[in-house]
């Protein structure tokens, strides 16, 4: 096959046009790490200007006018880099990401991960196909970013070898993996404690004793993977994929990647894995279970933040994917000694580098945000001004949504969106009486549904050139337009279910809440 052509085509409408304005802005945007660094640069900068400014607002805190400390004042300064490498050790985000990550590196280095996606498609009818693979790509996330080069690929091979057009099938594998990017198929993903954890670090500056629970969202998530799933079905099949008769395929077949079956090696070593993880589930549930156990906290509640269950979340996800990990890389051959699981632990750890980068800059600006109190001003004046409006809480969340929404058209990473928007949005919701678990949920839905439409996501580029083993003349518009029925279809829907959930009182997630402080 020749080399992909990657030159994006003439635009065909308004959308295209549109988008071509966001990708050159987006473009010209600084890195994130960089961007934060600007940011607290502009917080110094206006904690000098208003210092010396007097306000009427009473800070919740202490009950008394609040007031702008200067960060470029000499104590400040001093404070500000005596605090430096604990403000970045202890950011919330940065342990419980690690660690999750270490069970997860494992998992899938051995190949567990992979070998669990290939199973549950080989055996899915040829009726059930789509939800199957768009339930995978959902299931993909807690291998972070493996379903991006995984699934979406692996899609468009499942249909052609179904007979069916690659491209519906890589539309559908894309939807999962990255238009239900915040949703969760039963298992968490390693964004649940990232998230958990920005948010954590937002709320204390108005609540400095709040826990954010890592599982606050994991019911909403878990329902609205359903409805990804039930989403994609409709959309690839009454859409996308009658859209894709006239169509043709002209890549080279012999080119073409292919879904290998699982070998019988890799049979019995997913076996052995999966009896592993069973049997570790039930003991947990059995050390829960009594009144007495050490899981609960001293009430005897298991649900609640103090409880030590809900305090372990991230190690338990750590170990209940190290378990199967290095069982089913024993099993399989693909682990031969114990270096191979810390090579896997190492590896995860390496594509972490950035991460760790964005993250220190991160912590120095809520840092200085939090200290020079113009989170507390910023949240206690949005808030007067939400409430001078009015508005019913159904119209504040798809507010939220839809402004996490176009913002994501041109910032690609979750946790650098939330990183930006959080310390302003859950503290001046917290003021208006709204929890930080029901704006984070409000949040992730946005996020999750432009991702499919957005050039500027990182893996964009990438599931182009997969398109083009099919079709060799797709480019990015071609892309778009197998997309954006996903990505509307998904806001309103997704958004609907958000609502319902606050409406009719349904829990968000563990020891979560709707309201501020919770009753």
């Amino acid at each position: 096959m020749s080399e992909p052509r990657t030159a994006m085509p003439a635009p065909g409408g308004w959308v295209y046009r549109a988008l071509d304005v966001v990708e050159r802005i987006g473009n010209k945007l600084p890195d994130p790490a960089i961007l934060f660094l600007l940011l607290m640069l502009m917080v110094w900068g206006a904690s000098w200007l208003l210092a010396g400014v007097s306000f009427s607002e009473l800070d919740p805190r202490n009950g008394k006018p609040i007031s702008i400390r200067n960060m470029l004042e000499g104590p400040s300064l001093t404070a500000f880099m005596a605090e430096m490498v604990r403000t970045f050790v202890n950011f919330p985000p940065v342990g419980v990401v690690l660690v999750a990550m270490l069970g997860l590196g494992v998992a899938e280095h051995t190949g567990f991960i992979s070998a669990v996606l290939r199973a549950m498609l080989s055996v899915t009818p040829r009726k059930l196909l789509t939800p199957a693979l768009v339930a995978v790509g959902v299931l993909s996330h807690v291998a972070i970013d493996a379903g991006y080069v995984l699934v979406v690929p692996l899609g468009a091979v499942i249909f052609h070898a179904a007979g069916r057009h690659p491209l519906a099938g890589l539309a559908a594998a894309f939807a999962g993996v990255s238009g239900g990017f915040s949703a969760t198929l039963f298992l968490p993903s390693s964004l649940d404690p990232l998230l958990a954890g920005l948010t954590q670090a937002a709320a204390n500056l108005t609540d400095p004793a709040l826990v954010v629970n890592p599982l606050n969202n994991y019911f909403f998530t878990t329902a609205s993977a359903f409805l990804v799933i039930l989403v994609g079905w409709f959309v690839t099949d009454k859409v996308i994929e009658p859209r894709l008769r006239a169509t043709a395929i002209d890549g080279d077949a012999s080119q073409m990647p292919q879904m290998d079956a699982l070998e019988s090696a890799e049979k019995r070593a997913l076996l052995w894995a999966s009896a592993s993880t069973l049997l570790a589930l039930m003991l947990l549930i059995a050390s829960a279970l009594p009144e007495s156990s050490a899981w609960r906290a001293p009430g005897g509640d298991l649900a609640v933040a103090k409880a030590p269950l809900m305090q372990s979340i991230v190690a338990l996800i750590f170990v209940l994917f190290l378990i199967p990990g290095v069982v089913y890389g024993y099993v399989s051959g693909h682990a031969k000694c114990h270096r191979d699981i810390v090579t896997g632990m190492s590896k995860a750890m390496s594509g972490m580098g950035y991460y760790l980068v964005m993250a220190f800059f991160c912590a120095q600006f809520i840092y200085a945000f939090g200290q020079s109190n113009l989170g507390a001003l910023v949240s206690i004046k949005g808030a007067g001004m939400l409430k001078e409006l009015g508005l019913p809480m159904s119209a504040t969340l798809i507010g939220i949504i839809l402004l996490s929404s176009v913002v994501d058209l041109v910032v690609g990473s979750a946790s650098a969106k939330w990183a930006l928007m959080g310390p302003i949005m859950v503290p001046m919701l917290m003021a208006l009486g709204v929890s930080p678990d029901l704006t984070q949920a409000a949040y992730r839905v946005g996020d999750s549904t432009t991702n499919i439409i957005t050039p500027l996501m990182p893996y964009f580029p990438l599931v182009v050139v997969f398109c083009q083993r099919y079709v060799k003349s797709t480019g990015i518009g071609t892309l778009l337009a197998l997309m954006l029925p996903y990505s509307l279809t998904l806001l309103v829907t997704w958004t609907l279910l958000l609502v319902s959930f606050w409406a009719f009182g349904i829990p968000l997630g563990l020891g979560a809440s709707f309201l501020y402080p919770p009753h």
